[in-house]
């Protein structure tokens, strides 16, 4: 196939090299997250965790796909944010912030890889303390881990986008939590993070979406972030904000010499994914960034508080609908918890019995000493999960 060919057709998972090129990226991904856990101290600088990160990433990517004739892109899909207690999401500052964490900190860790636009991404909660995790820390992280079990089962061929929204707010509230509100869960596809098909974390009145079906060789990325406050959080400080993405349908002649240069450099370094200002010159990219924004050529991410007091958990990972049935990626095994509630409702129960893999047809005996696919089991409700071992996360 030419390349002119190759730009034309759409890549899905009926390709084995695409199936391949998430999977390594998922494994990268999975192993800078064990890498930022590992960092995860008190008194550790925010800052130095997230660069620790996004250069393990970017390490990484550069060892693969190197003897090719195709010139393949490759490396951060999405910056390291380590966002902390009732921060909600995309805190990864500047190099000149001294923000740092302690002990009993919540963090939510969020990143991506992608090797050749194939995205890999994954969110997980830790709390920086040693022992089970218990009172209503545990539960906001059991009512996101069980809902993101939940999600998995649903987000099959056949069922829709607005199955797993009702579904992940029953679960969160069996907990006696909320899912937070504005959080998308996009479908994902070469060079694209944000595809078109999306899975709303709440609908209401003020934010809707087309609903859609789940297809075959589809891949999204499931994302379930969890609150004990009222789940609509805030912004509180622009300043905060550090991580863009260019939007590539918008054009305007910026005045500022200073946005010039920022937005020329953005163009070259980061022409479809997002990425962090301090991968820019600091002083410049504060005059230069701001006209960009205000302008519609730069997609911001805001940072996004819950209360003081409330507890914020994040799970995101990324799942491949293959013919086989569902492929969850991304991942890493969660601390003991030991929550206050328990999950008794059936309908619940139910969804998290259902199995993830497709039986074949036909009933073929399988063959002696071969053990039986675990991703086939059904889920426990938020069963405790001891990392205490360094258990290292499955791809």
């Amino acid at each position: 196939m030419s390349d002119d060919e190759r730009d034309e057709k759409e890549l899905d998972l009926s390709s084995d090299e695409v199936v391949t090129k998430y999977k390594t990226a998922a494994e990268i991904v999975n192993k800078a997250l064990k890498l930022v856990i590992s960092e995860s101290k008190p008194k550790a600088k925010i800052v130095d965790i997230c660069e620790k990160g996004d250069s393990y990433i970017r390490e990484q990517t550069g060892n693969v796909y190197k003897n090719v004739k195709r010139k393949i892109e490759r490396g951060v899909a999405f910056p390291t944010c380590l966002s902390v207690n009732n921060t909600v999401c995309h805190f990864s500052p500047l190099a000149s912030d001294e923000a740092v964490l302690e002990k009993g900190d919540i963090l939510k860790i969020d990143m991506a890889c992608h090797i050749d636009g194939f995205i890999a991404a994954v969110a997980h909660t830790h709390v920086l303390q040693s022992g089970p995790v218990t009172g209503r820390a545990a539960d906001v992280l059991a009512a996101a881990n069980t809902a993101a079990e939940v999600a998995l089962r649903l987000v099959r061929p056949g069922k829709k986008n607005k199955d797993v929204t009702e579904a992940i707010q029953k679960v969160a509230a069996a907990y006696d939590c909320k899912i937070v509100e504005g959080v998308l869960s996009h479908q994902l596809k070469q060079f694209v993070i944000d595809g078109n098909k999306v899975v709303l974390s709440v609908s209401n009145p003020d934010t809707r979406v087309d609903e859609a079906e789940f297809e075959e060789n589809e891949v999204y990325a499931i994302d379930i972030v969890t609150s004990t406050g009222d789940g609509k959080p805030k912004l509180l400080d622009e300043k905060q904000t550090t991580i863009y993405k260019r939007a590539v349908d918008r054009s305007y002649h910026l005045k500022m010499k200073a946005s010039r240069f920022i937005f020329s450099e953005i163009s070259q370094k980061f022409p479809i994914m997002p990425f962090s200002a301090r991968a820019l010159e600091e002083k410049r990219a504060r005059l230069g960034l701001v006209e960009c924004v205000n302008h519609e050529l730069l997609q911001p991410y805001p940072v996004l508080h819950e209360k003081p007091g409330d507890y914020v958990a994040h799970i995101k990972f990324t799942v491949l609908l293959m013919p086989n049935g569902s492929d969850r990626l991304s991942s890493f095994p969660l601390q003991e918890l030991q929550p206050t509630k328990t999950v008794d409702d059936p309908e619940i129960k139910a969804w998290l019995a259902l199995g993830i893999k497709t039986k074949k047809k036909g009933g073929g005996k399988k063959k002696k000493g071969k053990k039986e696919d675990k991703a086939d089991e059904p889920a426990e409700a938020a069963k405790p999960i001891d990392t205490t071992n360094g258990a290292t996360p499955q791809v």
